[in-house]
């Protein structure tokens, strides 16, 4: 047994690899130390990510070199490059007694429609950059006029990634005397590589008035089952001073969760008190069914 492993071995290690193959391995392994490196890993989880990857293409590359068949298989499969990544481009940081900001820019890696994920990677860099001058210039006001407390924690998040759709949510919070946040998504089409609107899903704008009286409807219906949840919504006792929630915007806050649902989203205070914090509300399909122009991405 040991001398047919060892010929077995031997005839493995003395194989050639294919060309295409060895360069997705070597840049893999890359990938996958540049990724621990960002993640802040000690240098044996590095090794260990490294070598995790490289044994298992090794595996497969096993599995092409005794398999003609296999292997011509193989190469017809992209394994690297049709994933689409969101990954951490920039950071910015402060951290000064009472001056606090963390700035995380997101970039998104692998898209064939290069002009899409130049012009999102584009608008993502200036978002950070002017959150940082910003607080660069605030925090130098402050500090002119007697010191005081200023913060920003922007960031994002990967809220849906299946086959068909990629949504990015992108979050900031702005601390003075009080907090306040705000939040940006964006939902790409991963099949045809564009960017999906609000609009681009309805065959009009009547879905202005279908969503916002379904919102209303959840909204009274929370408040019915728990008093602690308050909207500015007519059915819901509030201060004349002020304004309630009418109707969305053609181009409201939005994304498509993984159940395939619409989620319309609002940031604090928009249409509720400050405790409630970002409030989103998931859209029943079947008042949506006739408006759609599709069923793509909604279900």
């Amino acid at each position: 047994m040991n001398n047919q492993l060892q010929k077995l071995k031997k005839e493995y290690m003395n194989a050639p690899i294919p060309e295409e193959l060895d360069f997705t391995v070597q840049k893999a392994i890359k990938e996958g130390v540049w990724f621990s490196r960002r993640k802040k890993w000690g240098f044996h989880k590095i090794k260990v990510t490294a070598a995790s990857v490289a044994a298992a293409f090794l595996i497969m590359i096993a599995g092409a070199n005794s398999s003609m068949a296999f292997a011509a298989a193989l190469s017809k499969i992209p394994v690297v490059g049709d994933i689409i990544n969101v990954l951490t481009f920039r950071e910015y940081r402060i951290d000064e007694k009472t001056y606090d900001s963390h700035i995380k820019v997101p970039e998104i890696k692998g898209l064939e429609n290069k002009d899409l994920e130049n012009s999102l990677n584009k608008k993502y860099l200036d978002e950070g950059k002017q959150l940082y001058e910003d607080f660069i210039a605030d925090m130098g006001n402050l500090k002119e006029n007697g010191g005081g407390h200023l913060g920003v924690h922007s960031g994002y998040t990967v809220v849906t990634d299946n086959d068909r759709i990629l949504s990015i949510s992108r979050y900031t919070v702005n601390t003075v005397a009080s907090s306040s946040t705000t939040m940006k998504y964006d939902t790409i089409d991963k099949v045809n590589e564009v960017l999906v609107t609000l609009p681009s899903l309805f065959k009009d704008d009547s879905y202005v008035n279908i969503i916002s009286e379904n919102i209303k409807e959840q909204m009274v219906d929370e408040n019915e089952s728990d008093p602690n949840k308050v909207y500015w919504v007519k059915g819901i006792e509030q201060s004349s001073l002020i304004d309630l929630f009418e109707e969305i915007s053609q181009d409201q806050n939005f994304y498509i969760n993984s159940e395939n649902k619409l989620v319309i989203s609002f940031d604090k205070y928009e249409v509720a008190p400050g405790y409630m914090g970002i409030v989103e509300f998931v859209i029943p399909t079947e008042i949506l069914s006739e408006l759609l122009v599709g069923d793509a991405y909604i279900k």
